[in-house]
């Protein structure tokens, strides 16, 4: 809801409310705050992507995929119908009453990404692919235990900034997604709400990378972090006394 009202304010705004950077930091700020709510509760599932993985890990059951996945998708939906009755009549004002995919007034990339004009599906999911790979490495480095792990209370707050540092380094192409959850639902809303198929059509048929993408960006994250961080852990009492130094130290 606060990412995508973010880019609402940016492009309804015509830049006076906001630039670039205030839509990677609303959604930055969304990720932070939905962590702290759901942390708890489901262990902050928010991504399809992610909650497969974990799935295929074996971390999670797979009974319990279809509620969460239904979860984020339902919420996502909700955010974009939320988003729409916040800015409709701004959104009227702006297209005059033509709601586009592409052109000078194009609207529905507020709810949902879309690749820049000049490029390819191959290059746009290569983005995706390594966008959502450092999305859950970074995931996984702020949650390891066994290595230099985030101070307890402050992992919400370092997965916002994680997803803030991905969108102002890699969101200029493709805008990120790294989330079938974030993506996927809100296209289906505009499509209903007055887009119409061309959210479908619009960038060669891009609707389908982010939720292709995301699941193999993410296990290749897990491959990472296995091969070159998880394999050379030692546990904390050894690495302390190799070292010589207090616990504190080492940290």
């Amino acid at each position: 809801l606060i990412g995508l009202s973010s880019v609402a304010q940016v492009i309804l705004g015509r830049g006076e409310f906001g630039q670039y950077f205030s839509i990677n930091l609303g959604f930055g700020i969304g990720v932070t705050l939905g962590i702290h709510a759901a942390g708890g509760i489901s262990g902050a599932h928010l991504n399809a992507a992610i909650t497969l993985t974990h799935c295929l890990l074996g971390s999670l059951p797979w009974k319990k995929l279809p509620f969460y996945v239904l979860g984020q998708f339902l919420g996502s939906f909700l955010a974009a119908a939320t988003v729409f009755g916040i800015y409709y009549e701004a959104l009227y004002d702006y297209t005059k009453g033509n709601f586009t995919v592409t052109g000078p007034n194009a609207t529905a990339g507020i709810f949902s990404t879309y690749p820049a004009p000049y490029m390819s599906l191959t290059r746009g999911f290569f983005v995706e692919f390594i966008a959502t790979t450092m999305l859950f490495l970074g995931i996984l480095v702020i949650h390891d235990e066994k290595n230099n792990a985030a101070l307890k209370g402050t992992q919400a707050l370092l997965t916002g900034i994680l997803v803030l540092g991905i969108g102002l380094s890699m969101g200029m192409t493709t805008g990120y997604s790294m989330n079938p959850s974030r993506d996927l639902p809100p296209r289906v809303f505009t499509a209903i709400a007055g887009w119409g198929m061309d959210v479908f059509r619009a960038g060669q048929y891009w609707w389908w990378i982010p939720l292709v993408a995301s699941p193999l960006g993410c296990l290749f994250g897990v491959l990472i972090h296995k091969l070159f961080i998880d394999l050379h852990n030692q546990p904390v009492l050894e690495s302390e006394k190799e070292k010589g130094q207090p616990g504190m130290e080492v940290s």
